[in-house]
Order: C-alpha cells, then structure tokens, then sequence
C-alpha cells in the first residue's frame, strides 16, 4: 500500500517564510489540512496548488 506525501511538506519552508499578503503586505499563516496561506488581517485563505501558493487575490478564499 502506497503512502500518500506529507501534505504539510509539499511547500518549501524557505518560501513561507518570506512570502507575505499581497493584500496587506502582512504575514501569513500555514494551514496544512487545507493547503492553504492564511492573511488574518485580509481576511482571505490563498490556495496552494501543487506545491504553488497561488497569491491572486482573486483566487483567494474568503474567511468568516
């Protein structure tokens, strides 16, 4: 049975840490369940997609 990747490693480390909101020019948070990149202060969740972060504000989610 094969073993499915370690989600929370299929962006590099070095990358988050210099990415920022392209918003608000704020930090971003990981969440790794969702793969996605989390801007509190904009309220919007930018997908990852294969690996890529996707910091379109039109692609990002909303967040309540």
């Amino acid at each position: 049975m094969n073993t499915p990747p370690d989600r929370s490693e299929s962006v590099d480390r070095k990358l988050l840490e210099i990415l920022v909101c392209p918003i608000t020019k704020g930090p971003l948070e990981f969440d790794a369940a969702r793969q996605e990149l989390i801007s509190r202060s904009a309220k919007l969740a930018y997908p990852i997609r294969d690996g890529i972060p996707i910091m379109l504000p039109e692609e990002a989610r909303k967040l309540d």
